[in-house]
């Protein structure tokens, strides 16, 4: 049973040797998930910009680099973990959203490449720099695309990149200040699984470059769909790796030279490598269901409850299939937790096996944006974090202690 054990090891008996709340990530998987991206482009100049705001642990980032992926970073602090994890700047690209001009001041200091979407950071940047630096710009393509609203990112209505009908007014300040743009970003959304998105996102990306001579790079993003349960499909990379290699090819050639195709997966990458451990610490049997309590909340994990967002949840302690029950899966934070939703975003109940209080409750795709939006509410110290790499796990984030809760307090 492949979800019970990573490289070898019981989940059980990590649990009993770190405790819990625990996260923990399996290299391999994300070495796969590296291998299969580069071996679905083909004959083109690929780069992986690892979206690092998915998992910034620096161990998970310095695998990361020994496997030659490149790192997109999106504030001061991601760039400095960056450069603590062994990049050098140059193979860091800063792309914020409405920061102060001295967010992008910092990033260029440290010798990263910046990717500018407003008008505002594009005319400061070409007042500072001139023709000295070069820049991406990101530009809204204005195509629907992604899992839900909240991650969709390239609609007419989103806050993030210049729109593609503001081509006029880039122009306007590339050519005052002779800004040098070596670069177009777009990023249309998460959870994408059919190559019609990115191809649509990527001709408006195409259209809008004929018009930038000094072009070096295309960044198409990321947002490719992972499985969330062990019948869910994820996307088909081969088909988009494809499609996207061809449209590419089919653009250099009109453009008049090779480019270099920028893909920025965050989630694709370290989402199925983590496993988030918890303990049952109540079967709490309600008249109108049964709620099963662990030791952890929204505070831990809180994309269920911000997104509507699917984890398959199973008990590590019990693989007997023979009594199962269904359990609304709640945690212990003083605000309604339920980490139980079905694919529509609906609080619901899950089949599990039947859970006694001290079993092992885990959670699946729990390797992207689960730490990293951990919060210490209600007080709670943040989970640890290890590693699974060459049939050995190691602690890569101690357990918080409550010197570390009042360390900054004054």
């Amino acid at each position: 049973m492949a979800y019970y054990s990573i490289q070898g090891i019981q989940l059980t008996d990590l649990a009993k040797q770190f405790g819990t709340p625990l996260y923990v990530y399996n290299a391999d998987k994300i070495r796969e998930k590296i291998s299969v991206l580069k071996s679905c482009f083909s004959n083109i100049d690929l780069k992986i910009k690892y979206a690092c705001k998915a998992n910034t642990n620096l161990s998970i980032l310095r695998l990361m680099r020994a496997e030659e992926v490149e790192i997109d970073v999106v504030s001061p602090q991601e760039l400095e973990l960056a450069l603590l994890a062994g990049y050098n700047g140059s193979q860091v690209t800063f792309t914020p959203s409405g920061v102060d001009f001295s967010e992008i001041e910092f990033a260029v200091s440290k010798g990263a490449i910046v990717n500018l979407d407003n008008l505002s950071v594009l005319e400061k940047f070409g007042q500072k720099y001139g023709t000295s630096k070069g820049c991406l710009i990101r530009i809204k393509p204005h195509i629907f695309g992604g899992g839900n609203e909240k991650i969709m990112t390239a609609h007419p209505e989103s806050k993030f990149g210049i729109s593609i009908h503001q081509k006029a007014e880039i122009l306007d300040l590339v050519n005052k200040y002779g800004i040098k743009i070596i670069g177009l970003h777009q990023h249309t959304g998460s959870d994408i699984k059919d190559g019609k998105t990115f191809i649509d996102a990527a001709e408006a990306v195409f259209e809008f470059a004929k018009d930038f001579k000094d072009l070096e790079i295309i960044d198409l993003g990321g947002g490719f769909k992972v499985p969330y349960a062990p019948n869910d499909p994820g996307v088909n990379m081969e088909e988009v790796g494809a499609a996207m290699s061809n449209a590419f090819q089919e653009f250099c050639q009109k453009y008049g030279k090779k480019l270099t195709l920028w893909v920025e997966p965050g989630k694709f990458l370290v989402s199925e490598s983590g496993t988030f451990l918890t303990q049952a610490t109540v079967v709490k049997r309600d008249p109108v269901k049964t709620f099963l309590g662990i030791n952890s909340g929204l505070n831990h994990l809180i994309r269920p409850m911000m997104y509507g967002s699917y984890h398959y949840i199973f008990n590590a302690s019990n693989t007997d299939e023979a009594k199962q029950e269904e359990y609304r899966v709640v945690g212990n934070i003083c605000e309604t937790d339920t980490f139980s939703f079905d694919f529509k975003g609906k609080q619901n109940e899950r089949l599990l096996n039947e859970v006694k209080e001290g079993d092992i409750i885990a959670m699946a795709n729990a390797g992207a944006y689960g730490f990293t939006m951990a919060s210490h509410y209600n007080s709670r110290f943040l989970p640890a974090e290890v590693l699974v790499d060459g049939g050995e796990a190691r602690i890569i984030r101690m357990r918080e202690t409550m010197e570390d809760l009042v360390r900054n307090q004054i």
